[in-house]
């Protein structure tokens, strides 16, 4: 810089000078393969799910079923529902999942993370609303391990004193 900064009012103004240019360069772009589908991985506790995501009717297939099949209880396709809501694209995205990995909490919570993470990229301005909501940070509470000498991770045996 050639100008010397002396006041506060002259680094306020430098420093939202570099801050607007550093948001015209960070403007994202839609990230989507030759078949127009976006990627994502999403991860909860021990499942990792693969999702693709493309224009559609709101079909959801997870590991070659229907939603309705795999996760039968309505709680898990409410969680899976959430991110269209959010977004405001109900109907809008068919899903093709894979998921390997936990139990069908852990699953469901992974197509979440993973179907949040590709509407982003597909629509880059759906990332304020997803990312309110919390649905773009994976959850990254697991489960603890069993420590030797107790019954399980912190439960210890019965304690008698004869």
């Amino acid at each position: 810089m050639a100008e010397e900064i002396n006041t506060l009012e002259d680094l306020n103004q430098v420093a939202g000078l570099e801050a607007a240019q550093e948001a015209e360069t960070i403007s994202r772009e839609p990230v989507r393969d030759d078949l127009g589908r976006a990627y994502a991985t999403g991860k909860r506790k021990d499942a990792v799910a693969r999702v693709w995501i493309k224009p559609g009717s709101g079909k959801v297939v997870v590991n070659g079923k229907e939603m309705k099949t795999y996760f039968a209880r309505p709680v898990l396709q409410m969680i899976l529902r959430q991110p269209f809501t959010v977004a405001g694209v109900e109907d809008q995205f068919d899903v093709n999942a894979t998921v390997k990995g936990g139990g069908l909490s852990g699953q469901a919570g992974a197509v979440k993370h993973g179907i949040s993470k590709a509407l982003q990229l597909y629509d880059p301005s759906l990332r304020g609303a997803l990312k309110a909501a919390g649905f773009l940070t994976r959850d990254s509470r697991v489960v603890e391990r069993k420590k030797y000498g107790k019954a399980k991770a912190r439960k210890s045996f019965q304690f008698s004193k004869r």
